[in-house]
């Protein structure tokens, strides 16, 4: 009998190797199996290895059977039972409590593998095959793993309860639960799990383990499908659906969706219709390549967060069950990373681009840890192997399905202009940033003021050199006036104050083309000079009275209105009240006073100049003859006091023009009439008139230059004299014609249009190739002179793309003016040649490496402060050109897509566009990602 169940115990383990191990083997001796067994149960703990639980009867009674010598069927251990281990026999969980020594052992593969070809393992048991887990500081075998309960979002309450260990990959996890609820493969799933306080995580990153994610037994596990539309279940419980009840049988071409605008978005809007057009990045997408290579832990990136927001916006667009969608998951994800983007300003597309393209590199960057790598320099060697060390080099750190697509090389060339050091590096770039030929000039509307009052201020248009002077403009405004250039001031005036007084070698670009630009005729100059007896220039600002306090003549209380002047005053003959005359004479066809001059002096009026004034003598003589006049006038008039209060002195109606200029002379002493900046220090008062009989149209008093505080001190006079013309609200409602104030009259040169040619795109990238000196704020440091230099630089292109970003720098900014070119760029839709650009030695039989088509363009209309983008765009299934403006998408024509407003311009190259064709019409599967290229340029150099 014992050698019955001899034979029996043999044919079972015979049987059981079998099973386990395809060769065959004689049993050892019981000497060799205990070697073989104790040697391998002393072999350290190695992570991610398995052992296998053997329960502890068992194994004694096996250790007395082989310890003994003999094979006395009497302690013979049998076939391998685990049965006590096990809390039942149909999931086979383990028993709760189970403890090493005393419950099991433990085996690492090899003992087990070799304890089961002997002697078997019983009918029905599975192994039990465990992990080894490195945690802290330790490793352990895990005879308990985790046991997660797996649902489906769309039925919660059936849940699944399956094992995991903790070195498991969620991964896995996704790929267990799609097969228990058999997901068809072409479905997009996701993972959330529920924590402690009730609410959903995402588990984005489903390459960590079970353990890094800090998951534990008895948690809730729930898989996402993804809808056909592109949108997630999640995000319609958030309220955030983008199919319309109207649109839930919607099927249209896929990719012809609109953006709806969050408020000043079309920028964003446009830059996405352009990248999502670009055949295969969406195709990268769409076919969920970028799942393995999503980089969770790049410090540069974004945690991955960008990639999978523009992932479910393609997936929406390319579904094909959407007119239009919302893009405000995608728009809040870019403001939380790009704080620039915050908020729903108006932006600019190429600087979304910028970020957008840059931000879903890092976040697919299949480099996980980057290494320090040195820029590598010409110093000599042949371009060929410098551009080839700078593109691996590149690789070695950027290696992404950005890099493949939009990736290319610069030469960049820098000469010291003292020793002539060269120095030649090769530059990566994502797209180019193209010049436009710039008009050598530019047209200025200006307003111009004649010192002849009865002559209206002029508005014209000139032509003059961007680069030029404010003599230039002068000199250009001549032309139309007949006034010589040296008798023109040129201000700049803003809120009815001098923003701005420009001297002659100013430079034309501190004025911009939306300032009010004013050039007064005057017989001086407005800077002050020692000794000088010209006239001297005179800034005067109008201001009114408010009801409220006078505040001791500060300015609070007065408000500045209208137009101000310059007026020409002989620096030795100037007067408070020779001042109120020659203001009362630039005023007389604005402020309505009957007879204020006698139209008989017209055409002599037309003098600028004053004659010599009377002596002191005769002044105050003058003086009181005329008081005494005025009394006359009044007595014969008939007039009460309360009536001459309200008459204004003006110059002499009826005199000569002599008399006219003698009465705007006034008397030349008596401290009090004289302007206080003429005076000695001993005058503290600057305000004028003084009290006077007759009430006066206006008072006088200086200001500083802005018009918004008086100067009282000498010090503060002396050095530019500024006046203020002060109203009161009754005399300026009686007396000043708004309406004839503000008058003008349009040269003939307004009409001028400055003719602007269009220019080719191939002239920009030639201009883009030209040698240009460094600017003085980004200086280079030559390394043989050791010192900054501006040195000459020129940039050629040595590898391009397949898909060229073409960026018109239609957006000029300087330190003094900024504006935006609207020069219309004629660009090909296909065949554009780069051939006579790239500089690296070209292969002839394959042309079409240098051959771009047209495939997006993103669009500006407007101008600086204000403005709207859209795109033109050609599907990648149909071919088909749309104009995307926000939610509205239209097919257009061809011959509709050149315009003005092209800003970026999108170029596939004609071998990825032919290849691509090919791919479709054979209906291959999409080629696996990796990090290697398409890019024959690419490959080339690599």
């Amino acid at each position: 009998m014992a050698a019955v169940a001899a034979d029996s115990a043999a044919a079972a383990v015979r049987t059981a190797a079998e099973d386990r191990e395809p060769q065959h083997e004689a049993t050892p001796g019981l000497d060799d199996q205990w070697r073989q067994i104790e040697n391998g149960r002393e072999r350290p703990l190695r992570a991610g290895e398995s052992w296998f639980l053997v329960e502890q009867h068992w194994y004694k009674q096996w250790e007395v059977y082989v310890q003994g010598g003999d094979q006395d069927d009497s302690t013979f251990p049998g076939c391998i039972n685990n049965a006590t281990l096990f809390a039942d026999q149909i999931n086979w969980n383990l028993r709760e409590g189970l403890l090493e020594g005393e419950d099991y052992v433990l085996l690492p593969a090899p003992a087990w593998y070799c304890l089961v070809r002997w002697y078997g393992l019983e009918h029905g048991q599975p192994p039990i095959e465990r992990k080894v887990i490195e945690l802290p500081n330790i490793q352990k075998v895990e005879v308990y793993p985790i046991e997660l309960l797996l649902v489906q979002h769309s039925d919660m309450e059936t849940a699944l309860t399956l094992q995991f260990s903790h070195m498991d990959s969620l991964d896995l996890v996704l790929r267990t639960a799609r097969e228990q609820f058999m997901v068809e493969p072409q479905e997009d799933t996701r993972l959330w799990i529920k924590n402690s306080e009730g609410s959903l995580d995402r588990l984005c990153n489903t390459q960590i383990t079970l353990l890094d994610a800090s998951l534990e037994t008895g948690q809730l596990v729930i898989m996402e499908t993804r809808n056909k539309d592109g949108t997630w279940p999640s995000a319609q419980l958030c309220g955030m659906n983008n199919l319309s009840e109207e649109d839930e049988d919607f099927q249209g071409q896929p990719g012809i969706c609109g953006l709806t605008s969050l408020g000043n978005t079309c920028f964003m809007n446009s830059a996405l219709q352009c990248l999502s057009n670009v055949p295969q990045l969406t195709e990268y997408f769409l076919n969920n390549r970028y799942l393995e290579e999503l980089n969770f832990r790049n410090p540069l990136g974004m945690k991955g967060e960008l990639a999978e927001a523009y992932a479910d916006l393609v997936k929406q667009a390319w579904s094909g069950y959407h007119r239009s969608i919302v893009p405000n998951v995608f728009k809040n994800k870019v403001g939380h990373f790009a704080s620039q983007f915050l908020g729903y300003q108006q932006h600019d597309s190429q600087e979304l681009l910028s970020f957008l393209l840059d931000g879903l590199h890092e976040d697919l960057n299949r480099v996980k840890k980057k290494e320090y790598v040195q820029l590598c320099n010409g110093a000599g060697r042949p371009d060929l192997e410098v551009a080839q060390e700078a593109w691996q080099n590149h690789k070695r750190r950027n290696d992404s399905v950005i890099v493949d697509t939009f990736h290319g090389l610069f030469k960049s060339t820098l000469v010291c202009p003292d020793c002539g050091n060269v120095s030649v590096t090769f530059d990566p770039f994502c797209y180019l940033s193209v010049p436009l030929p710039v008009c050598p000039r530019r047209v200025l509307e200006v307003f111009f003021v004649p010192m002849d009052p009865r002559r209206k201020p002029e508005q014209h248009r000139v032509v003059v050199p961007k680069k030029g002077n404010i003599s230039d403009l002068c000199v250009a405004l001549s032309t139309h006036t007949s006034v010589a250039p040296d008798k023109m001031i040129v201000a700049d005036v803003f809120s009815h104050r001098f923003y701005k007084l420009y001297q002659l070698e100013d430079p034309l670009s501190g004025i911009l083309d939306r300032d009010d630009i004013f050039i007064y005729e005057v017989t001086g100059r407005i800077e002050p000079i020692e000794g000088s007896r010209d006239d001297i220039v005179v800034p005067v600002y109008l201001r009114e009275r408010t009801p409220s306090r006078d505040y001791n003549n500060s300015y609070y209380g007065l408000i500045l209105f209208g137009h101000p002047l310059l007026v020409s005053v002989p620096r030795d003959r100037f007067s408070w009240e020779g001042l109120y005359n020659i203001l009362m004479y630039r005023l007389s066809p604005v402020a309505s006073v009957v007879s204020l001059f006698d139209t008989r002096n017209a055409e002599v009026n037309k003098t600028r100049r004053y004659v010599t004034k009377p002596t002191s003598d005769e002044e105050e003589d003058g003086d009181e003859k005329g008081d005494e006049e005025d009394d006359d006038d009044n007595e014969e008039d008939g007039s009460s006091d309360e009536e001459e209060k309200e008459e204004i002195p003006g110059p002499s109606t009826s005199g000569s023009l002599q008399e006219l200029e003698q009465e705007q002379a006034g008397p030349s002493s008596g401290v009090s009439r004289r302007c206080p900046f003429l005076l000695d220090n001993s005058l503290h008062t600057s305000q004028w008139p003084p009290r006077r009989r007759h009430k006066q149209l206006f008072t006088l008093q200086t200001v500083n230059s802005n018009g918004t505080s008086d100067r009282t001190s000498p010090e503060e006079v002396h050095t530019q004299p500024y006046i203020a013309m002060d109203w009161e609200p009754e005399m300026k409602r009686r007396y000043y014609d708004e309406v004839e104030a503000e008058g003008y009259v349009k040269h003939d040169c307004v009409g001028y249009m400055l003719k602007k040619t269009p220019v080719q795109l191939q002239e920009c990238i030639k201009l883009f190739t030209t040698v240009e000196t460094l600017e003085k704020e980004n200086p280079w440091f030559c390394s043989s002179c050791k010192q900054h230099q501006l040195a000459t630089k020129k940039l050629d292109l040595w590898m391009l793309p397949e898909v060229l970003i073409i960026h018109l720098k239609r957006f000029s900014f300087s330190k003094f003016s900024r504006e935006k070119l609207d020069t219309l760029v004629q660009f090909p839709l296909r065949d554009l040649d780069f051939s006579e650009f790239v500089i690296k030695p070209q292969n002839k039989s394959t042309p079409d490496l240098y051959k771009y088509d047209l495939i997006a363009v993103s669009n500006h209309y407007g101008g600086m402060r204000d403005g709207h983008y859209t795109t033109f765009a050609c599907n990648k299934d149909s071919g088909q050109w749309h104009y995307f403006d926000d939610n509205n998408v239209s097919p257009v024509n061809e011959n509709q897509i050149q315009s003005k407003a092209a800003y970026v311009l999108f170029y596939q190259r004609q071998d990825v566009g032919r290849r691509q064709s090919q791919t479709a019409s054979s209906d291959s599967p999409a080629p696996p990602a990796s990090g290697s290229t398409s890019n024959p340029e690419i490959m080339d150099v690599n």
